[in-house]
């Protein structure tokens, strides 16, 4: 059956066999999983090389419906749970076992779509995934980088970020108007958080906020840093440090508070 690409769910269906090889192909196993959760798979582009493989069990998460009606009618054996995954329990899903993420993922949630995965980052120890480019150059990003953001630094502190390779606009249906990029993300080995997270959050978010200025006036009115900035990181900007330079950071908040 036919499936319209739909605008407003950010679809655009990879049309290009080669590339959905490739993609598939990255999965390496990292974290030991074999259940993989695959993003939206609409036509089933990289669903037909995932099924295919028997080191892995498949599980589709799909929301719109006719892409469910027509996966079904092409792989009748294939599990697909119809809704938006920012919105599920993954541990259901999975039953607590650890499972890889892969899709072409629509780019308008890409981006709640890597925060979901932070979230659930003990369930899912790799992802393979299409991004918008610059979407992919900052979550890859590193320190002095143009492109180097509060992405970058929050999914660093739990993941190794690896840029596959570039994807233009002519391997899909519809063409997007930008280009695209495959990343991996696999799980660090960092098992406790080694800060606290929501004032790290806060600390990056700040941080960033005012990137042009260096971290004495970025942070100068931000409470938790009330005796000041550390005299190391106090003349450099945020794109300068270190996703460790920030947990050093925010650690040093919460000596500050207890001062």
């Amino acid at each position: 059956m036919h499936v319209r690409a739909k605008k407003h769910l950010g679809q655009h269906f990879l049309k290009d066999e080669e590339i959905a090889l490739r993609i598939t192909e990255a999965l390496t196993h990292h974290g030991g999983y074999r259940d993989v959760l695959e993003v939206g798979p609409g036509t089933g582009a990289l669903t037909k090389h995932l099924i295919a493989r028997t080191d892995i069990d498949l599980i589709g998460i799909e929301l719109d419906r006719e892409s469910v009606a027509h996966l079904h009618a092409t792989w009748p054996d294939l599990r697909v749970v119809q809704g938006d995954l920012l919105h599920m329990d993954l541990s259901r899903i999975s039953q607590g076992r650890p499972m890889g993420v892969i899709g072409n993922f629509p780019y308008n949630i890409s981006t709640q779509l890597v925060f979901k995965v932070l979230e659930n980052r003990e369930l899912i120890p790799e992802v393979v995934g299409m991004f918008q480019k610059e979407v992919a150059d900052r979550l890859c990003a590193g320190p002095g980088s143009r492109t180097y953001g509060i992405t970058s630094v929050l999914s660093q502190v739990w993941y190794h970020m690896e840029p596959l390779f570039i994807v233009e606009p002519d391997a899909f249906i519809p063409p997007p108007k930008v280009r695209s990029a495959v990343i991996r993300m696999r799980r660090n080995e960092r098992t406790e958080p080694p800060c606290d997270e929501k004032l790290l959050f806060r600390v990056v978010k700040t941080a960033f906020g005012q990137r042009r200025k260096t971290l004495h006036n970025a942070l100068k009115s931000f409470a938790p840093l009330a005796q000041g900035v550390p005299a190391e990181y106090a003349r450099k900007r945020a794109e300068e440090l270190s996703v460790d330079d920030f947990i050093a950071l925010t650690l040093a908040c919460g000596e500050d508070r207890m001062n």
